[in-house]
């Protein structure tokens, strides 16, 4: 074939790809926010079969041909670093049976819709039989793809470039060493009054405030929706088509505004992916603990912030004056950054937050070296919380079945998470060098920080690793200890321990 005609067999194939993804991404969404229940089933068996068409399409072994004779060819870079990866991709799966995989598409729906119902109804005994699937399962894939690696290893990789069991093995070690010292410090300090937080605050005046905050971030319906799920999440289609969703929980009206700006944090990357990407895997493909530095800093480093607050305090007072009408900024801002464990992570403070992280980076380790059975898995959870932070769950929901990761191929993600959260130090602290963070939230221009966020992390999508877009936006690569003294000089100063 000429150049030309290996291009357009390849922009057909990455057109007809992105059709497939699109589809499966919509419905997917569908499912977690707003399809009815008892059509389950039904709908599991004709996405699992339309997942097949696409892995089909997507793995058609015509391809692979046509890309390694395309990199032959005189291609530009980025161009060439997009074939590279699709390649790398196809490599990945070409030895995967495709009835394996569609079986294991359909069981992880199932598994959802198990979690969801084990859940609500506080038994954890009805959805062992679909963990334990979709764990044999990722031991069967993986020996499918590179049986000499270690299982857990390549999970791991699948979520992030770059790390192995060894790096978050060192990367836990040093949390642990320097936030439990921390916390017990923080612990036996003067708290603060929370009291106010936990009064009741409506469903739909949370909704009306949220509006407000939307505004403010400039999360618009032009290119972004929101909506509520059980367990929030985004989804993106394309990077003028970002779905997001939140949860409210009457008793606890902050939960519902983290929740919203760390999933418009995802959005946001996809969103200001350089515009010669889209539609690409350079858009698509982006790996989780740089997407998760900019959830957890829009979270954390701006939702948390006096700055913040300053701006969007007053309107939160003007809707709920009878919760709020005795509450200053100061002991607002105190009470929702008190440091306490606590037994949910998506609740859980910033300084405890990396040990719930690091419980189930431990039973992920154990479970996948077949040291840990499922049959044991509830109590070693509980143990472990016990061991890290002090207390126990009473009910499965506030426990072990308290996250969605485990019921589909979440295994290898959560460390992500607090690799994320470090992360976005290192790039809060090039940030705030350069611009004025404080000035922009304060006086509502947040799109000062967005720019700047898609100037030097952003735009970059996948065509860079976390270590690369560390090195290019702050001049150095990961360094654990801008999150380390990130941590202790905010928490020593808001408990007057300086």
């Amino acid at each position: 074939m000429t150049k030309e005609e290996l291009l357009k067999n390849y922009q057909d194939w990455r057109f007809s790809c992105s059709a497939y993804e699109m589809a499966l991404a919509i419905i997917g969404i569908d499912k977690q926010t707003v399809a009815p229940s008892a059509g389950a089933s039904y709908r599991d068996s004709r996405t699992a079969y339309l997942a097949g068409v696409a892995f089909e399409k997507r793995n058609d072994p015509k391809m692979k041909e046509i890309m390694e004779a395309l990199l032959k060819e005189d291609l530009d870079e980025t161009f060439r670093k997009e074939v590279e990866m699709e390649l790398k991709e196809i490599k990945k799966y070409q030895s995967v049976p495709q009835d394996f995989y569609v079986a294991h598409y359909e069981r992880s729906d199932a598994s959802y819709d198990a979690w969801l119902k084990a859940k609500k109804e506080e038994n954890f005994e009805k959805f062992k039989p679909y963990i334990q699937g979709i764990i044999e399962d990722q031991k069967t894939l993986i020996s499918y793809r590179d049986s000499q690696k270690e299982v857990y290893h390549q999970l791991l990789n699948d979520h992030e470039n770059e790390v192995s069991i060894e790096f978050y093995d060192e990367f836990f070690a040093t949390i642990k060493k320097e936030l439990v010292p921390l916390i017990q410090k923080l612990q036996a300090a003067k708290q603060p009054d929370t009291s106010f937080l936990e009064k009741e605050y409506p469903i739909a005046k949370q909704k009306e405030f949220m509006e407000e905050v939307l505004k403010y971030i400039h999360y618009t319906k032009d290119w972004g929706y929101q909506n509520e799920s059980e367990h929030p999440f985004t989804t993106g289609i394309c990077e003028n088509d970002l779905r997001t969703t939140t949860k409210y929980l009457i008793n606890n009206p902050v939960s519902s505004v983290l929740s919203t700006v760390h999933e418009c944090g995802h959005a946001y990357f996809e969103h200001n992916v350089h515009p010669k990407f889209d539609g690409t895997i350079l858009a698509k493909n982006i790996k989780m603990g740089i997407h998760e530095s900019q959830s957890r800093l829009l979270e954390n480093y701006l939702g948390r912030s006096e700055a913040f607050w300053q701006y969007l305090y007053p309107k939160f007072q003007e809707i709920f004056p009878e919760q709020l009408k005795e509450v200053p900024l100061k002991q607002f801002i105190w009470a929702i950054n008190r440091v306490k464990p606590s037994l949910v992570r998506t609740e859980a403070d910033e300084v405890t937050y990396p040990l719930h992280i690091l419980i189930r980076y431990e039973l992920e380790k154990e479970i996948f070296s077949n040291r840990l059975n499922v049959d044991e898995l509830e109590q070693a959870w509980n143990a472990k919380y016990q061991e890290y932070l002090g207390i126990h769950a009473d009910k499965p929901s506030e426990g072990i079945l308290q996250d969605v990761h485990w019921s589909g191929d979440g295994y290898g993600y959560f460390p992500t998470y607090a690799l994320g959260s470090a992360i976005s130090a290192q790039i809060f602290h090039t940030m705030e060098q350069q611009i004025d963070v404080t000035e922009a939230l304060r006086t509502g221009h947040f799109e000062i920080i967005m720019n700047w966020l898609k100037e030097n992390v952003h735009q970059y999508g996948a065509s860079l690793s976390f270590q690369e877009i560390l090195e290019k936006c702050t001049g150095e690569r990961f360094n654990i200890q801008y999150y380390i003294d990130y941590l202790k000089i905010k928490f020593n100063h808001l408990y007057d321990l300086d």
